[in-house]
This record gives C-alpha cells, structure tokens and sequence, in this order.
C-alpha cells in the first residue's frame, strides 16, 4: 500500500522533514533524490510507510548528530537490507566505486 504523500511530508518528531518556514528543505540535490527513493522503493514493495518511518528513527537514534538526510539514507540501505533486495557487503561494494576509500 503506498503512503500519501501528506503522510511523508507531515511525519513529526524525530522523523519530520526539516523545514523553512513551511517549505521542504534540501541542502543538496542528492537529498531530494534519497526521499524519493525511498518513497519509490516503499511504494513499490508495496510497505506501509510507517515501516520506513521506524527505520528512520533507528538510524538516527543510532547516531544523533549525524545529518538529517544522511540518517534518511542510513534507513533506505537498512530497509533494503531488511527486505532481502542486497545485503550490506554489496552497500559497501557499490560505495566504494562512487567514493573510494581514502
């Protein structure tokens, strides 16, 4: 069941979107790019939201001064981990070909 999109933009809590007076906020375009993501992969496994939601709030949880959006992207890798679609060797593979190791 995909989530409206009224349910994603108005989470509230730890999970709220940041926002600027009432707008979504992106302080680059791979923000943007990671929600939608995540709205796509939720739509199409066909989750509730909420189950990515709860993700969210984990990874923050986990490592609270850690930036929104990467906290975001945190939750999108566990939850494709979780539904079986990768595991976290290939996360890490694939990363290392877009930012090698230093």
């Amino acid at each position: 069941m995909s989530a409206s999109i009224d349910t994603i933009t108005n989470m509230e809590g730890q999970a709220a979107l940041p926002r600027d007076n009432g707008e979504l906020i992106f302080a680059a375009p791979w923000e943007g790019r990671s929600l939608a993501m995540a709205v796509a992969l939720v739509d199409h496994l066909g989750l509730e939201w909420e189950e990515f939601r709860q993700q969210l709030i984990a990874s923050i949880a986990a490592e609270p001064e850690r930036p929104y959006y990467e906290s975001w992207t945190a939750a999108l890798e566990a939850l494709v981990v979780t539904q079986g679609l990768t595991d976290v060797d290939e996360l890490t593979r694939r990363a290392e070909v877009v930012v090698p190791p230093a």
